[in-house]
């Protein structure tokens, strides 16, 4: 991966179905996403259509699937062939992969298999659809196999439009989402490189809280077109989490041409442009500057 010639890092990225068409989610669940985001009939690319739409554009992208196989019954996309598919295109692509915390140790030594064997540099953590808090014991074993390894943890915080309008939310419960249970994350793991995905709605004061005060919290900005962003999040982004801010999208549900027209009306010092679309995710994953 040639970083210099990057133009963006895009740290949120879905692999919504395998090869074999398998998707990530029940039928049901993807099409209250889809209703949500109003993204109604939006492809599901392969992982190689995905690189080849990021590399036409100069981005790099980090891409994941969701394990919450414990608490849907729904079989998750093999962390494998994600990871394998990205390493086809390496030149773009990233590979984080998604371990369902219920899995308990079992879960720990398939989360360092991954990164010792497969090249994996991150996990992705949905604590709403996984029906698990970021701060259960029962993740913990889990977390520090990550930490130890020096990868990201990269948590879901606030909302969700996954079971948005299906009678009870399909099950999805919010309360998971709240930023400040991954602060115990944080303080019990003080260094877990950790963020947190999305504006947080209801929670983006307790987002903005975590990350100013833990050095490892990092937020993306995936999920929302900044034209919505709430104006302290702008505000911090601007100023004392200028280095811990990352342009995330949310492909393909929001594409990053969409995310990026609207970014460029948000009023962002030039100075600190750059570091939400590259400079930071730079230094986060490790990518050097070759």
């Amino acid at each position: 991966m040639n970083v210099a010639d990057l133009v963006a890092i895009d740290v949120h990225t879905h692999a919504e179905v395998s090869k074999d068409g398998h998707g990530s989610l029940s039928p049901e669940l993807f099409g209250a996403s889809e209703e949500y985001f109003k993204a109604h009939g939006h492809r599901q690319p392969t992982i190689a259509e995905t690189a080849a739409y990021y590399r036409e554009r100069k981005m790099a992208a980090v891409v994941f699937t969701v394990d919450a196989e414990h608490a849907t019954g729904h079989r998750r996309i093999s962390n494998e062939e994600v990871a394998e598919s990205c390493a086809e295109h390496a030149d773009v692509l990233i590979p984080f992969a998604s371990v369902d915390p219920w899995k308990g140790r079992a879960g720990a030594r398939e989360a360092r298999r991954l990164v010792e064997e497969y090249g994996v540099r991150g996990f992705k953590f949905h604590p709403s659809i996984q029906g698990v808090a970021p701060n259960d014991p029962m993740a913990y074993p889990l977390y520090a196999a990550i930490e130890e390894l020096g990868a990201v943890a990269l948590f879901h915080t606030g909302q969700t439009g996954i079971g948005a309008g299906v009678p009870g939310g399909g099950g999805i419960r919010l309360k998971y989402g709240n930023p400040m249970l991954v602060d115990d994350v944080a303080v019990d793991f003080p260094e877990l490189r950790i963020i947190l995905a999305h504006p947080s709605f209801p929670w983006q004061d307790e987002a903005l809280a975590v990350a100013t005060h833990k050095p490892y919290v990092h937020i993306d900005l995936s999920g929302w077109s900044p034209k919505y962003f709430p104006p302290q999040l702008v505000r911090y982004a601007n100023t004392l989490l200028k280095d811990k801010v990352l342009f995330g999208s949310d492909y393909p549900v929001i594409t990053p041409d969409r995310w990026l027209s609207d970014f460029a009306g948000l009023d962002i010092k030039p100075e600190v442009r750059p570091k939400i679309l590259k400079d930071n995710a730079v230094r986060l994953l490790g990518l050097g500057a070759g």
